[in-house]
């Protein structure tokens, strides 16, 4: 596999950092869309593999790990975001291509299908954010079923060791539970921009407080005309009944589950993650 190149684009709002790995390949290029918002990229960088049969981008988004934060919070948008991803792929001589979003990266990426609907080959959905009144539906539902003192826990303040220990239980069941995390998530989290996150989302995974209130693109998702593949683990917090829901909403969806697996589920279980996304890719070049 040929060796990444890296680098800094000067995007909407700031530089974006990237890396690009290019096999000079006929196949149609892939780039990946790191969740959060404000995760950097780091925990997709098992997806690299995919580079030894076609090119793979990977940026972090604006704002979090390598890039530049912008000044103003009015950028922290969803449209800025579809600005910027045009921006890179533009500059960066991808007309067309597959696009793969993760989490949050899911929304981005059929955002960005929605204006440029002629540049998107096919669509991989991962775990994806839709529709956040049914991302927080689940969360509800999800921490119902947790022990009653858990419960309690997080409907009281933050600052408590219960409630800390209670979100590591949340964590464990639904986020990742490999233990420890892999050095490539712990970065990732380690490294969140709590500025965008909590402008856009909130101060943690099931609790929705920020500008993406109401955003709903289930309405993307029925009028979709291209192959769309939707991943998720069975004990995901973007729940299989959620995710199943959405594949089943145009007549291009797909929909595989990966039993045991939770939010970072490609990290639990990479060589079925990547051998499905490898079928997947070869299939609608």
């Amino acid at each position: 596999m040929p060796q990444a190149q890296t680098g800094y684009y000067p995007g909407v709002g700031g530089r974006l950092w990237w890396k690009s790995i290019d096999p000079e390949t006929d196949a149609v290029p892939l780039i990946l869309l790191h969740g959060g918002p404000g995760s950097p990229s780091d925990y997709l960088e098992s997806l690299d593999v995919l580079g030894d049969e076609r090119r793979v981008v990977v940026y972090d988004q604006l704002g979090c790990g390598r890039s530049d934060t912008p000044d103003a919070e009015s950028l922290w948008r969803v449209e800025t975001f579809v600005d910027a991803l045009e921006s890179l792929a533009s500059d960066s001589g991808l007309e067309t291509f597959h696009l793969f979003g993760h989490s949050w990266g899911g929304m981005l990426a059929l955002a960005f299908y929605d204006k440029w609907p002629e540049r998107v080959k096919s669509l991989v959905l991962a775990s994806p954010l839709v529709s956040v009144q049914a991302w927080c539906a689940d969360a509800a539902r999800l921490i119902a079923e947790l022990p009653p003192e858990h419960q309690a826990a997080l409907a009281g303040s933050a600052d408590t060791v219960e409630y800390q220990a209670a979100l590591q239980e949340f964590y464990r069941r639904h986020f990742c539970r490999l233990d420890p995390w892999p050095p490539s998530l712990q970065r990732s989290v380690d490294g969140l921009a709590a500025a965008g996150y909590e402008t856009m989302w909130g101060p943690n995974e099931f609790t929705q407080t920020g500008n993406l209130r109401g955003v709903d693109l289930t309405p993307i998702v029925r009028s979709l005309t291209i192959p769309n593949l939707w991943l998720c683990g069975s004990d995901d917090e973007a729940t299989p009944e959620t995710i199943r829901g959405f594949s089943h909403m145009n007549s291009y969806g797909d929909y595989v589950e990966f039993a045991g697996g939770t939010h970072n589920v490609h990290l639990e279980q990479p060589q079925a993650f990547v051998a499905t996304l490898r079928e997947f890719l070869r299939a609608t070049d």
